[in-house]
Order: C-alpha cells, then structure tokens, then sequence
C-alpha cells in the first residue's frame, strides 16, 4: 500500500453482447492492482444487454449506469457518421454520452479517467476536459485519434509509431505484450506452468472464447474435436460467461461428447485452470497473453475482424496457430496430428513464455502512481 497521496481513477468501459466482456475484465484487473496500491476507483458504464455492472459490483467498484438504448431513443446512422469503425457500439451519440459522463465526473474530479471503448475518440475525450486531471486510452486498434496523455496498446505487431498521428505529442505510448493487463496469479503460477511443460502431453484441454462467443466458435470447436483422434482419458474443459447466447447448446454439445467435457460458466480460478492445461482453443482476444504467460500452447480463433492482425503477427512469430470461424472445423482436423506433435507443443509454449512476463499490470500502475500523485499534489 502506497503512503504518498491517494489517488482517485474512474474508468469508462463497457461489455454487452457486441462488445464482449475483455475491455470490462482488463480494466477490472487494472483497477485491482490500483486499489492494492491505495487508489479509489469506480466505472462508468452503459446498461447494454449483456452488461457486468453486477459482476463490477460484486468486486467491489461502484459503477455509475448510464441508460440503454430505448425505442425513442435508437442510435441512427447519423449518431456514427464521421466517428470510429465500432461507433455503433456505443449506443449513443457520443456527445449526450460525454454529457452524461461530465455530470458523473464533476462530482468526482478524478486524478485518471481510463477509457476501453472502440467507440471514443477524440471528440469525445475534448469535450470532457477540465473534468478529470490526466487521460490514459486502453486501444488495439489504432484506427482512431486521441486527445490522452497515457496510451497502452499491448498487442503484438504494434508500433509506437503506428500512433504518431493519432495522439499528441506529449502522450507517452506504452507498446507490446510487455504492458499486458494480467492478474497477479499469472505471473504467480508461471514458473509452476513452464515446469510442466518441459515433456508435453495431451491430457487436458481447455477451449475458451471469450465471455460471449456470439458466433458459437465453441460448439464448432467441440464438433471437431468429436473428429480428432484424441489420448484416451483426454478431458475438455469448456469455460464460458454466464451472458453467451449459445451457452445451453454447447452444454448439450458436451454431453454428446466421446470424450470427458465439462462446461464451467464464470470461474474465478483461469490462471489455475490454464496452468494446468496442455492445450489450448480459444479466442484471439486479450485472454491471449494470459496464455502465453504461462507458456500455454494454444490455436486461437478470429472472432471477429478486429482481432484479424493480432492473430496474424502471433502465428508469424510462431507463438500460436490461427483459424478462422469460417473454416474451422475442417482446418482444425487437417492439422490437429500436426499441431499436437510434441514439438510444435514445445516450440508454441517457448515462443509464446518468452513474449510475456505477467507484470505489465505493475508497470502501468507504476505510471499511473506517479503521475496521478504529482497531479494531486499540484492541485492541492
């Protein structure tokens, strides 16, 4: 805990059955290490189907709602016009959301405000200042200008630069995989993880798509792996959100299954449950660099066309195989005697260690600390 001045950070992020779960779930992580370290912070977020403003209260943050959409008042194309590709995922225009944000922020005068939303830019970070004392953006995308004075991009392939006409001059840009957003236990369990992997073997896998999986890439998964010539005594364990659309059909899916398959809905425990898996299916999302902490060999699916790139950098730097849903049940079976060979899973679990360390979180908060504590001092 931090004796020097505590300081107070709101985050703006949203999860709905679009947007998925991965920007709540990374700033809930960030927020954790935070709050260790003796700051105050609370969300702000948008009551889109599909929401964690519960399970965000049930971790203690308080969370300022701000309305759905209503049938007098739907977002037009007009609302998007002009904005960022995922401008749609915000539910509303952007200035009445910047409205509604201010008022919250006016009580609070946080020393951050955070964003994770596709859906902001510039406009709506501009019209917000005097509101907050510093602005830190969580993006990956890249596609977007920003007015901010901190940006994480932690994927992959990225670039500094690739920012250079999107952020000021005086942002400071955290880059790559060494920034990524994990929870302590990763970095806990990773030395136990490698060990156990120095002989691979095919005992237990683990498919996870994210806390949505709107596109049901979890019962194509299971419909190929009934395909493959599994070990005997192999088990499958599924892990979904409790919102996924598709969730009682995959439970139906797995009980059809030849091999043991368990479906887990919202566990508390990934970090244990990777570390113990020798293989894995899941998303091309931020559950990603989870993996590759615990040197996790694993096939990642392209869920959607933003994750597109990422996928792409990992397989050419030989950290993880990619499908794409549209075939993947058939590329699945083509390679799965390949993919599973003893030394491709040896050489998926060295690449991928050797990318992330599981204390990007520490090295953000570190930043925020020191930044957000000058700026209260200053202002006191």
């Amino acid at each position: 805990m931090t004796s020097g001045p505590v300081i107070s950070v709101v985050f703006r992020a949203d999860a709905s059955i679009s947007i998925g779960t991965g920007h709540i779930m990374r700033c809930l992580t960030l927020a954790d290490t935070l709050t260790a370290d003796g700051a105050r912070c609370r969300f702000i977020c948008r009551e889109h189907p599909g929401h964690l403003i519960g399970y965000i209260r049930e971790r203690g943050y308080p969370v300022h709602v701000l309305p759905a959409q209503t049938g007098s008042r739907v977002q037009t194309s007009d609302d998007c016009r002009g904005g960022p590709p995922h401008a749609h995922w915000l539910g509303e225009h952007w200035e009445t959301d910047a409205e509604q944000t201010r008022s919250i922020l006016r009580e609070y005068r946080p020393d951050w405000l955070i964003v994770d939303h596709y859906a902001l830019d510039a406009r709506w970070e501009r019209a917000l200042r005097g509101s907050f004392g510093k602005l830190m953006v969580i993006d990956d995308l890249a596609d977007r200008p920003h007015a901010c004075d901190l940006l994480l991009d932690q994927n992959l392939g990225r670039k500094a630069e690739d920012y250079s006409m999107l952020v000021p001059e005086s942002c400071e840009r955290l880059i790559g995989p060494k920034f990524a957003l994990l929870r302590p236990e990763f970095a806990a369990l990773r030395e136990y993880s490698l060990e156990r992997r120095r002989k691979p073997e095919l005992k237990r896998l683990l498919v996870t798509m994210g806390g949505v999986d709107q596109p049901n890439a979890t019962g194509k998964v299971l419909e190929a792996l009934r395909a493959c010539p599994l070990p005997n005594g192999c088990q499958i364990t599924v892990v979904m959100g409790a919102t996924a659309p598709w969730l009682e059909e995959v439970r139906e899916c797995a009980r059809q299954m030849p091999y043991s398959t368990d479906v887990m809905v919202n566990v508390d425990d990934m970090a244990r449950r990777m570390a113990e898996s020798d293989f894995a299916i899941g998303a091309a999302g931020s559950t990603v660099w989870e993996r590759c902490c615990l040197g996790l060999p694993s096939v990642v699916v392209v869920l959607a066309d933003n994750q597109k790139a990422i996928a792409s950098a990992l397989q050419t730097e030989g950290i993880v195989c990619a499908l794409d849903t549209a075939d993947l049940k058939e590329r699945l079976i083509a390679k799965w005697s390949i993919i599973t060979s003893q030394e491709y899973l040896k050489r998926l679990s060295r690449n991928s260690a050797s990318l992330v360390d599981g204390l990007g979180c520490n090295r953000v908060q570190n930043m925020l600390m020191k930044a957000g504590s000058a700026n209260e001092v200053a202002n006191e």
